[in-house]
């Protein structure tokens, strides 16, 4: 087992951890705050534009699921033209990145945004940038569409099955 993590922003967090959580080497997802002030917020100092985004932790099995492939989901369910805003979610805390850790991964990240550019035909409004900081969401937050399964999302519900195809 390679174990890699990456960190993906877009839009509400909720329903893109059930999104991620659904692939076949996809091993551990969190939701939490990144790249804002460097301190941990409360979720009512993000939604008050606190600067952080809403962001999932992505740990993954790199022998079973390739960085490309999750980032093709990644952009499945994103609108990549969208200034902090997705769905109906609208705020700074909405907007959409990829947040590395492993300057490895670069290459990858920016064969696939190039790719997504050229579909879109147009620059991306999603961000390709370090992480610089990631705070954990209060525990309600975790796994909340599981919890909570009519919780609101932008992301259709059927998009939920693609990985037991």
């Amino acid at each position: 087992m390679s174990i890699r993590t990456i960190y993906l922003a877009g839009g509400c967090f909720w329903g893109l951890q059930k999104f991620l959580d659904q692939f076949d080497g996809v091993v551990e997802t969190e939701v939490g705050y990144a790249n804002g002030p460097d301190r941990a917020p409360s979720y009512q100092e993000v939604c008050a534009d606190s600067g952080h985004a809403e962001t999932v932790r992505v740990a993954y099995d790199e022998d079973r699921l390739a960085l490309e492939t999750l980032l093709d989901y990644y952009f499945l369910v994103i609108d990549p033209l969208s200034v902090n805003r997705q769905g109906g979610d609208r705020g700074i805390q909405y907007r959409t990145g990829v947040f590395y850790t492993d300057e490895e991964q670069l290459p990858v990240i920016r064969a696939v945004f190039a790719r997504e550019r050229e579909k879109a035909g147009a620059e991306l409004a999603v961000l390709a940038e370090p992480l610089q900081n990631f705070f954990s969401a209060e525990e309600y937050h975790q796994k909340y569409l599981d919890k909570n399964p009519g919780g609101y999302c932008h992301i259709p519900r059927s998009f939920f099955s693609l990985g037991k195809a």
